[in-house]
């Protein structure tokens, strides 16, 4: 492991991995930690407990900003166990001469997707630091939610489950690079940025039968993925052809030389659900505007234990490989 912390570090990728489990995970092992779930399942299965940080950069963004992402990206992670989210805490660092203007913007959207999701804040610290101490201004969300179906686990995966994507991938990437870097695009390329509450919701209602829930933010639909074939012990095989991507993502990625299966998402989630159901989980997600064009993009087999498979349209496959490098730092 590198000596010193890298950013390639903090990308949701192998070298994000390796630092949590040879770190973090060492330091404060217990079993439910070691589950490696988007929240933590609590109380007996009750409640779902999660922690997130966000330092976006630019903080206004096209499609959202990082308060909108920072009550997005907690409730979602509640929302992937099953769980409705109901009280959380915000803790803020705010570096000195950062405009009131702008922390008035970001708190109002705060509480506009905490009223989308039927949240509140109860609890919150606010810490203001010397100027040049941190970028402008950093959120950590804390959420607690009730789980309506328990069982949701993606160390339960099997050849019983086919694999879903909710929508179209790597917008929230693209949009964050192409207003990072000042490039101007002739198209409504945005953020997906979004609750998946409903959603999620919307499937337990539904009576799908569900197994795993993942949102794909940092290291997108291929951190995910890589992430479910070693927890569960499977090989996932991935349809190429059947991966949605807008046209939109497809030109920043041939521009850039990026892959739309690495890129973050804020809006886009993975779901695997028992075969028999497939056809009920895409008709129910079909419903909402943020899922219309969800697909299935893969199976489960034997194939390749703790691997990802790729397979194209000429017939040939390759490893579709957990993310390395530095991509994209500072996404979320």
């Amino acid at each position: 492991m590198n000596k010193q912390i890298t950013l390639a570090m903090g990308n949701g990728g192998e070298e994000n991995n390796e630092l949590i489990s040879k770190i973090f995970y060492k330091a404060f092992e217990n079993e439910i930690l070691a589950k490696s779930e988007d929240a933590a399942v609590i109380e007996d299965g009750k409640l779902a407990f999660s922690t997130d940080s966000f330092t976006v950069s630019p903080l206004f963004f096209p499609g959202a900003d990082i308060g909108k992402l920072a009550i997005c990206g907690t409730c979602n992670d509640l929302a992937m166990m099953g769980a409705t989210p109901k009280y959380l805490t915000c803790s803020v660092i705010i570096e000195e001469g950062f405009a009131t203007r702008d922390l008035e913007k970001i708190v109002r959207s705060m509480k506009k997707e905490l009223a989308n999701n039927g949240a509140i804040v109860v609890s919150g610290d606010t810490k203001v630091v010397p100027r040049g101490s941190v970028d402008k201004i950093f959120i950590n969300t804390t959420g607690i939610g009730h789980i309506q179906k328990e069982g949701i686990s993606s160390n339960m995966i099997s050849q019983d489950d086919v694999i879903l994507v909710s929508r179209d991938i790597g917008c929230h990437g693209a949009t964050i690079f192409a207003a990072r870097e000042g490039i101007e695009l002739s198209s409504d390329l945005k953020s997906d940025c979004a609750s998946l509450t409903h959603q999620v919701q919307a499937l337990i209602e539904a009576g799908v039968a569900i197994t795993a829930l993942r949102d794909a933010t940092r290291g997108g639909v291929s951190a995910v993925l890589n992430e479910w074939a070693k927890q569960s012990n499977i090989c996932i095989e991935v349809e190429e052809e059947s991966i949605p991507v807008s046209q939109e993502v497809y030109g920043i990625c041939e521009m850039l030389g990026f892959e739309a299966v690495n890129l973050a998402n804020e809006g886009t989630f993975v779901l695997a659900v028992k075969k028999e159901d497939e056809a009920k989980a895409l008709e129910v997600l079909h419903n909402f505007e943020n899922s219309h064009n969800a697909c299935k993009i893969g199976a489960v087999s034997d194939a390749y234990v703790g691997k990802v498979i790729l397979l194209s349209a000429h017939g040939t496959k390759r490893f579709l490989d957990t993310p390395t490098g530095e991509l994209l730092p500072r996404i979320c």
